[in-house]
């Protein structure tokens, strides 16, 4: 026999008989027997090949040997990881501690999930929080089936069956005009004003083609005077005066006295914002308290938005 071959009830013994000073004490405090207690201890002398103890008999206390004292260091290392582990689990079968990744996208990184990190760290302390943010629906997707990603938001309809999808809620796409544009006053804006203007655009992305697909529905060839990967450069432009952009109203600061924001005259069809989890994997109980405080907080964030 060898260490390798002890059990997790011979360190609590080992441990519980030094701590009371007899075998019979040990057996009250572990609610066993003395036999059982005397059992275990043997079974562990054998394992270590040493005794353990020095029994002197009558009332004197029995007293761990050279050996039991080496052999208690181990065991109680081994006892509280396990201890640890135990409350490690409980927490995380609670949701509230562990770890979570969650993919997310400009606007939803600016607007929506400075709240619900705030929310979820103040239910979840504990709770290890990592964002990794991409442009492209289909490279956070990539992501999330890798396994690199717990959750991750996306937008749009999502008609990938490996996936879970929870609907956050829906985004207008509006145009931005500087706010001396003679639009600025009207309640809406043509739509069809746009063929002729020099827009202001993202770079290639989900929501900049399902942007031009939307225009081009509606008869209109978007021209781009600039493009760019962030959403505050494409506004300072439009308030600049080098063009119009059309924007998910997510995407747009609404405190900038710079600029106005209206609806399109026809519309474009809103984007959907969703959070997806993989639909073939348990998911982290930690995915169940994020996702809640995500539908509770966008969904609040993007009603307001359009009541606006």
């Amino acid at each position: 026999m060898s260490l390798l071959d002890a059990r997790i009830p011979q360190f609590l013994a080992l441990r519980t008989v030094a701590e009371e000073g007899s075998f019979i004490g040990a057996a009250d405090a572990l609610g066993r027997s003395q036999a059982a207690i005397s059992q275990q201890i043997a079974a562990l002398e054998r394992a270590a090949g040493q005794e353990l103890f020095d029994r002197p008999g009558g009332p004197r206390p029995v007293a761990l040997t050279p050996a039991g004292r080496l052999l208690l260091r181990h065991a109680a290392s081994v006892l509280d990881r396990l201890a640890l582990a135990e409350r490690e689990l409980a927490d995380l079968a609670s949701g509230i501690a562990g770890r979570l990744t969650c993919g997310t996208f400009q606007s939803v990184s600016v607007r929506l999930l400075p709240q619900i990190v705030q929310r979820v760290r103040a239910m979840a302390p504990t709770l290890a929080i990592s964002l990794v943010e991409h442009t492209s629906n289909e490279a956070l997707i990539d992501l999330l089936v890798s396994g690199d990603l717990d959750v991750t938001f996306l937008e749009g309809e999502i008609t990938d069956s490996r996936l879970r999808v929870t609907e956050i809620g829906t985004d207008p796409f509006v145009v931005v005009l500087p706010a001396d544009d003679p639009h600025a006053v009207d309640r809406a804006y043509p739509t069809a004003a746009l063929a002729s203007a020099p827009l202001i655009g993202e770079h290639d992305c989900s929501t900049q083609r399902r942007i031009d697909a939307g225009l081009r529905s509606l008869g209109i060839s978007p021209h781009y005077a600039f493009r760019s990967g962030d959403n505050g450069a494409m506004q300072g432009m439009v308030r600049a005066g080098l063009g119009p952009a059309v924007m998910p109203q997510l995407a747009i600061d609404t405190t900038d006295p710079g600029i106005v924001f209206r609806p399109l005259d026809p519309p474009i069809p809103p984007r959907t914002i969703v959070l997806a989890a993989l639909r073939t994997t348990s998911p982290l109980p930690a995915v169940h308290t994020f996702n809640e405080v995500a539908v509770s907080v966008g969904s609040a964030y993007l009603a307001g938005a359009q009541s606006r």
